[in-house]
């Protein structure tokens, strides 16, 4: 039963694929056909392109924001330490008495 649907199924795409290999055929023969079939690759070609650039944007997105993450922490004004006071206390200096 499962040879039966997968005959069935590569059947399908067989017609499908040779109605579609008539389609391209009748669209060439009509008047400016040629031009439509050539725009339609030409736009085929420019959609491979901008996706293969869009595909190259998301590492350099990502390597832009470790830069700023950099240059944030860079930029961030230095820690001020605060004078150190002695843990031992002073004793009052003597009077003198005279």
């Amino acid at each position: 039963m499962a040879q039966t649907k997968q005959k069935a199924q590569t059947d399908i795409i067989k017609r499908l694929s040779a109605s579609g290999d008539e389609a391209i055929q009748r669209l060439a023969e009509l008047p400016g056909g040629t031009r439509l079939l050539e725009a339609g690759n030409a736009l085929r070609d420019r959609l491979e392109d901008i996706s293969k650039r869009l595909r190259s944007i998301d590492t350099l997105e990502k390597r832009v924001a470790v830069l700023e993450k950099r240059l944030d922490e860079l930029s961030k004004p230095a820690r001020k330490t605060a004078p150190r006071k002695s843990t031992t206390a002073r004793k009052p200096a003597a009077r003198k008495s005279s």
